[in-house]
């Protein structure tokens, strides 16, 4: 065994490093590098925290059967997963009154803040914008924020004489009164549970799953419906939740290979039933990513494209593959420098691990530097 002041011990090994001999595998980050060498194993980690600090250098074996450089360069923690091109989520409108079909929209129509979603009896289910769903009778004395979505809407149509908040008084209900003798409705000052739909923008109408003259009855599914925006919905494992950060930036290549600029928009945990009679559930990380140019996935309804994510990246740093790194025998890792036919060991911190390359900082460490390599 040789030390690094270069001293020989009793029943020493050929090298006093054990170098890692496979390609690595870097997996969420987080990369632990397996070497088998003889009964010897080295485990490094992408944060740094086995990685080891500046140290002395020593002699080292016989060169390395192969070489390579250190490398300056940005390193970009990135992972590419599968996505889908559409509108995002489906909701299902259900009906809360009984009574029957009378009209349906059109699927691909796009129904906007007072119009009608679907018509009952003849009357009008119309659509309003908020968070809330309807899931009471709106009336003097109720409060709370579907009485505030419900003011907000009755405002943006051109009705007044009330203020927007969450109380519902006699003057929301005379501006009801307003509404519904324009809609057609019942001059009641209440507005009753079904009457509405609350969705948070306009709606694309996805399918429909009832027919004009059908008798409803209140849970019926009447028809489905998603946002009108151009949005891609990725399904990732659990651990890469990382990778997907609400309003981060990623690249998204469309089916003709044209890339083109996405953000998260939204993040959401979700269950996944397994396949087949008694299968686990596993949970995944769903993700919304708006487009950036919207024209560009024009006339494209539904189509697979690839997303790219990135969760982090070094700037202007060194780096080697990391099967360069070597298993110092003192502790941490280094790399077997080549200068003018002969070869020592550098010690070196470990940062970034991405795309099979390693963020290396040391003492004399320089860009352009020869380092051993395994074959």
């Amino acid at each position: 065994m040789t030390t690094l002041d270069g001293k020989a011990e009793p029943d020493a090994t050929p090298s006093r490093v054990r170098r890692r001999r496979g390609r690595g595998k870097v997996v969420a980050g987080i990369v632990t590098v397996l070497v088998g060498v003889g009964a010897g194993f080295v485990a490094a980690n992408s944060a740094g925290l086995l990685g080891g600090g500046p140290g002395p250098t020593g002699s080292a074996a016989p060169l390395p059967p192969a070489t390579t450089t250190v490398s300056r360069q940005t390193l970009n923690d990135t992972l590419d997963a599968d996505g889908e091109l559409g509108y995002g989520p489906v909701t299902t409108a259900v009906s809360r009154k009984p009574g029957t079909i009378t009209w349906l929209p059109d699927s691909g129509r796009e129904i906007t803040r007072g119009k009608s979603l679907y018509r009952l009896d003849n009357d009008p289910v119309v659509l309003l914008y908020g968070d809330t769903p309807a899931y009471r009778d709106l009336k003097v004395g109720v409060e709370g924020k579907d009485v505030e979505s419900l003011e907000r809407n009755l405002k943006k149509l051109g009705y007044g004489g009330f203020t927007v908040d969450d109380e519902y008084t006699y003057d929301t209900a005379e501006a009801v009164m307003e509404w519904q003798e324009d809609r057609g409705l019942e001059e009641t000052g209440v507005v009753e549970l079904g009457r509405v739909v609350f969705a948070p923008g306009k709606v694309r109408v996805e399918s429909l799953e009832a027919e004009a003259g059908q008798p409803a009855t209140p849970g019926q599914r009447v028809l489905t419906y998603t946002g009108t925006s151009k949005v891609v919905t990725v399904t990732l494992e659990a651990e890469d939740q990382r990778m997907a950060k609400k309003g981060s930036k990623v690249e998204v290549t469309l089916p003709d290979g044209k890339g083109v600029p996405g953000k998260v928009t939204e993040v959401a945990t979700v269950v996944v039933p397994g396949e087949g009679q008694n299968a686990d559930s596993e949970t995944r990380v769903e993700a919304l990513v708006s487009i950036g140019n919207a024209k560009s996935a024009r006339g494209l309804d539904k189509a697979a494209v690839d997303v790219t994510f990135t969760a982090s990246q070094r700037k202007n740093v060194l780096t080697v593959p990391v099967a360069a790194l070597v298993a110092l025998q003192e502790g941490g890792f280094g790399l077997e420098a080549i200068e003018g036919g002969k070869s020592r060991y550098v010690a070196v911190k470990t940062g970034l691990f991405a795309g099979g390359r390693v963020e290396v900082t040391g003492d004399g460490l320089t860009e352009g530097m020869t380092v051993g390599m395994p074959k």
